[in-house]
């Protein structure tokens, strides 16, 4: 009977798999990275991947902190903040996070550029910034909630298959 849920549980792995790359949720770089866990290092894509939700969820409130600051005028750490999560998020594969990154910070040098001195054009740059923060946001937590779902499902796997290996938050 163990065996039966196991390879239940391994084909919605690979169907949740199959959708998070169908959706551009996830590339490549995701199956390279899995490909370096092996028995020495059973919990490394998620131990990888931890690290990226914790760094992450302090890039989000720092742009946000600097979005939010009335005299917002650092496009440079603005752009130092979304060069970082576009690096943490092609390494570890998460393609539609990394494309509104790349997204944000192309409106952001050409908006920068412009220098907008204007209060009008000032207001609408950073109601743009917002909206692609929301955009970014809103990515993440899809990111973050399907991973942790494949998570989910390869732990109770192990299980079932007899495999016992320490759970990570």
């Amino acid at each position: 009977m163990l065996g039966l849920d196991a390879d239940r549980l391994r084909a919605d792995l690979n169907r949740l798999l199959a959708f998070l790359f169908h959706q551009g949720i996830l590339d490549e770089q995701y199956l390279q990275l899995q490909h370096l866990q092996d028995e020495s290092s059973p919990n490394f894509v998620s131990e990888v991947v931890n690290i990226y939700f914790h760094e992450s969820e302090k890039l989000l409130r720092n742009l946000r902190s600097l979005l939010m600051d009335r005299e917002f005028s650092d496009y440079d750490k603005m752009g130092i903040h979304l060069n970082q999560f576009i690096g943490s998020s092609s390494s570890i594969g998460a393609k539609r996070v990394r494309n509104v990154c790349v997204a944000f910070r192309a409106a952001s040098d050409q908006n920068n550029r412009a220098g907008y001195s204007i209060h009008m054009h000032a207001l609408y740059f950073l109601y743009g910034c917002l909206r692609a923060l929301e955009l970014l946001e809103h990515e993440y937590c899809i990111l973050k909630n399907k991973l942790h779902e494949l998570f989910q499902i390869e732990q109770q796997r192990l299980l079932a298959a007899g495999v016992r290996y320490p759970m990570l938050n």
